[in-house]
């Protein structure tokens, strides 16, 4: 693919003198035509150039680019990488507790900071703070998934103007068009620059304690069938397996590593503790990492670092570290870490142990990656790594323009073995998923420039909202479909006079009743009759009128006959002898006779008369008359009189025959479809009750978000932070503050018990409320002090109520309040040197620092909080001056 002569006349040649790959020109071109991109390429592909391009473009035409990551320290790792590709003065840096040159044309920021720096402009409008701005670069973009700050990506994209294009630099996803799909739809005209080509391919391996093997067949896409276990089967996680593996120990798989020249790695183990204990292995084992000049270089460089830092050095690591060994992880030194990425990128560590979080986009390659375990231990237990994070991983091996390929090895444990690894392999990446929440900021933030309703419709722009929308597009088709039938039964039923047809229906179940009520009334005069009728018939006698109908006579009606003879039975009635009104002769019992006619004249001419003799006198016989019975049998009456029924049987047969003559001379009679019109008014009403349901469902799927928000707003209502839909005082100073729980910190801020504190008992105060415990036997050896415990203790009603009101609503956001490891806070304030601090708490180096950066991003942002006191915001000020040296202090 060639590139046509760039408008903004940059020379592409003189950019970049080497060959560009063909995404790469794709994404130019599709800048040039002033379009938005979402590049998604594995890693190491050089994404990272487009995202240079767009600020050569904007440098040449005056503007402004700001360069945003999910991480501090990648944030300085990308100011160091610009400063020497454009200039010192070029480049700025803000990371909340940090701002450098923030007037610069190129301005790296973490992606929190853009987002609120959107905040304070009615959203899609350009503020003070975006002016002169062409474009953002959303780098690592696939950190939208991650699970506790995805928002933010999504909130950027939302809120960002949208004649400022969007370069959005995403390692490779599943559903990569999707999220083009929805940032155009959200922003502005958007394509997608998708590759899977790497430029350094890589090659998978496995070890286990016989040795490194390949890990797939020749076509890549199976396992070696050397590596299959006999008898395992099923799919990775399934219970049918082959026998425990041995793991191999650590000392063989860096021997092989070194024999196949497969060095340096990056071995990665998910526990710092591992991390450490794999360095000190290491470096006792009679392994050498590094050559004579390697080594003089080494010592050299960490002499002159220990030098100018000398409280930097970390006890354990620093002779591995002269042996080419280290440990990259979140409880060392940031400096310490600083250090050994630099060290690294020179060649000279051979094996750095890390954890995953090196993964994360620090510029680090290696000729080889090391997975120590498939698995790892989370918050909901233990689990198979997801194909994301194994990719992520393995795409930090194989470095650009020194390796002709990379190298992935997966290791044996007894949990997991190479079917697991090929799985991972061969799976392909995960989609991205939203993580939007909204939060107690942005509530407040978006009703501070904009109405409900704008609210609304920005809340529903979300990742969230558009993945709801595909994945519940079956329901909406659903009940599209519902809706025209329902609209089509309408049009049908429009001319219907309902309520003549509501009658018709009440008068056809007044008929059913009426007529139930007959049967019942008829029921009970037999049964009355029934009681009298074999001491009736002993006197009977022949020539009376009967009626019949049992089991010897299979007659649906009554049937009307004379008695002709009576013979012997079995019991102690005898057997009738009768003839039919049909001109039939019958033998029943006397519980075939439903009826004696009393009332009528005996019939003349009966007595002459006998049955067939062929004809056996057994019940149930049943015998065609002659010519002689047919003139009897005519003489026989066919309908009893009414006035022999009982009079409620015949007043109930008129009340019957009345409802039937109102239902004959009905309108509705006349329609001529009305059992149609009955179907398809049962399949309305069928149709209403669906639709309904379903409706009622996606509205609950569907405005999840918009719920929540409104949620907050009750919330938020309750603690005096919004009159209605305004901030008020309290809310305005609420909404300046950035954290995982604005209210909160808000609420204590705000409430007076900070303000008498001296700084270094504000900066504890403060710590307090930004610490999390991860791990419950850490301790320190400071206590609080009594003005730190008593300004704590009065936010302890406030946290409570707070937490009730969060768990009515179900908000899941943390109200910390740490008491047991803060005191060494105040101890760093008032001047304790940083070995005795450390020396002194079960902590790592490194979670100290977190916790004292924690600290002075939350103390950065009380001065600018509005209606805070000004007593407060001089002290956070001194705060920030007590806490801010090193090795907190990050060098920029």
């Amino acid at each position: 693919m060639t590139v046509s002569p760039l408008a903004s006349g940059l020379d592409l040649k003189t950019l970049f003198p080497f060959e560009l790959d063909a995404f790469q020109k794709q994404a130019i071109v599709a800048l040039e035509a002033g379009r938005s991109v979402v590049v998604c390429a594995p890693t190491g592909s050089g994404k990272t150039l487009i995202g240079e391009y767009a600020i050569h473009r904007a440098l040449k035409r005056g503007r402004r680019v700001l360069y945003t990551t999910p991480l501090k320290a990648l944030s300085n790792q990308k100011l160091r990488d610009f400063r020497e590709l454009f200039g010192t003065d070029t480049v700025g840096l803000l990371t909340g507790d940090v701002s450098v040159n923030r007037d610069a044309p190129i301005l790296v920021m973490t992606t929190e900071i853009f987002r609120n720096m959107l905040y304070g402009t009615p959203i899609g409008e350009v503020g003070a703070s975006l002016t002169g701005v062409e474009a953002v670069v959303l780098d690592e973009c696939h950190y939208m998934n991650d699970r506790q700050r995805g928002t933010v990506w999504e909130e950027s994209i939302i809120y960002c103007p949208p004649e400022i294009q969007l370069v959005a630099l995403s390692a490779t996803v599943a559903n990569s068009d999707q999220l083009t799909d929805w940032i155009h739809k959200v922003h502005g005209p958007t394509e997608l620059i998708y590759s899977d080509f790497r430029p350094v391919p890589l090659e998978f391996h496995f070890c286990n304690p016989k040795g490194l093997f390949p890990l797939l067949d020749d076509s890549q896409k199976r396992i070696n069938p050397r590596l299959k276990l006999k008898g395992a089967k099923g799919a990775p996680g399934g219970n049918k397996r082959g026998p425990r593996q041995e793991s191999p120990n650590l000392a063989f798989v860096l021997s092989q590593l070194r024999q196949k020249d497969m060095l340096p790695a990056i071995y990665f183990i998910f526990s710092r503790r591992g991390c450490d204990q794999a360095v000190a292995a290491v470096s006792d084992a009679p392994l050498s990492m590094v050559n004579e000049a390697e080594a003089a270089q080494l010592r050299t460089q960490i002499d002159e670092f220990l030098a100018l830092n000398p409280e930097a050095g970390r006890v354990g690591q620093i002779e591995p570290l002269y042996q080419g060994i280290a440990a990259h992880h979140a409880g060392i030194l940031p400096a310490w870490k600083g250090l050994v990425e630099e060290l690294f990128q020179q060649g000279l560590i051979k094996v750095v142990f890390a954890t995953e979080t090196l993964a994360a986009g620090i510029n680090m390659p290696a000729r080889t990656t090391v997975i120590s375990s498939l698995s790892k231990r989370t918050d909901l237990g233990h689990r198979l790594l997801n194909a994301s994070e194994f990719l992520q991983m393995a795409g930090r091996a194989g470095r650009r323009g020194m390796d002709s390929q990379g190298h992935v090895v997966t290791v044996q444990t007894p949990f997991e073995g190479a079917r697991e690894a090929a799985y991972l392999t061969t799976v392909g990446a995960d989609p991205l998923v939203s993580q939007f929440t909204p939060s107690y900021g942005m509530v407040l933030n978006l009703l501070q420039t904009h109405t409900l309703d704008e609210a609304k419709e920005l809340v529903e722009r979300s990742f969230g909202q558009y993945l709801s929308t595909l994945y519940l597009r079956p329901q909406q088709e659903a009940i599209a479909h519902l809706e025209a039938e329902l609209a089509q039964l309408r049009a049908q039923l429009e001319g219907v006079d309902w309520d003549l047809l509501a009658q018709y229906e009440k008068l056809q179940e007044r008929l059913k009743e009426e007529r139930r009520l007959l049967k019942l009334l008829q029921d009970q005069a037999t049964e009355m009759r029934a009681g009298d009728l074999p001491v009736a018939l002993s006197f009977a006698i022949a020539g009376t009128v009967l009626s019949l109908k049992g089991a010897n006579v299979p007659v649906a009606q009554p049937l009307p006959a004379a008695l002709v003879m009576k013979v012997p039975g079995s019991g102690q009635f005898p057997y009738l002898i009768c003839l039919g009104q049909d001109n039939r002769w019958y033998v029943v019992t006397v519980k075939d006779v439903v009826g004696l006619r009393g009332e009528i004249p005996r019939l003349s001419g009966v007595d002459h008369l006998a049955p067939p003799p062929e004809m056996p006198l057994k019940p149930g016989q049943m015998k065609l008359g002659n010519d002689q019975t047919a003139t009897i049998a005519r003489q026989i009456p066919s309908v009893p009189s009414p006035v022999d029924e009982a009079p409620e049987v015949y007043e109930q047969l008129q009340r019957m025959e009345g409802v039937q003559q109102q239902i004959e001379f009905h309108p509705v009679n006349r329609w001529g479809n009305r059992v149609t019109i009955l179907k398809r008014q049962k399949r309305l009403t069928a149709v209403q009750t669906e639709l309904a349901d379903r409706q009622d469902k996606l509205d609950r799927q569907s405005q999840q978000h918009w719920r929540e928000f409104l949620d907050l707003i009750e919330i938020l209502q309750h603690f005096g932070c919004l009159d209605g839909l305004i901030p008020t005082p309290l809310g305005q100073a609420t909404a300046a503050i950035r954290g995982d729980n604005e209210l909160w910190l808000g609420l204590a801020l705000m409430s007076g018990e900070l303000d008498p504190l001296d700084p270094h008992h504000l900066a504890t105060a403060c710590a307090a409320l930004v610490t999390e415990v991860s791990r419950p036997d850490s301790w320190t050896r400071y206590d609080l002090s009594g003005e730190v415990e008593e300004a704590l203790g009065g936010l302890r009603g406030i946290r409570r109520r707070l937490f009730q009101f969060q768990r009515k609503y179900q908000v899941v956001l943390p109200v910390w309040l740490e008491y047991e490891l803060v005191g060494l806070v105040e101890q760093w304030a008032l001047g304790i040197e940083w070995t005795e601090l450390c020396a002194n708490t079960s902590l790592d180096e490194g979670d100290v620092v977190r916790i004292l950066r924690r600290t002075l991003d939350f103390l950065s942002q009380i001065p600018h909080v509005p209606h805070a006191p000004n007593e407060l915001k001089t002290n956070a000020n001194r705060a920030i001056r007590l806490i801010d040296r090193f090795p907190v202090k990050e060098g920029v």
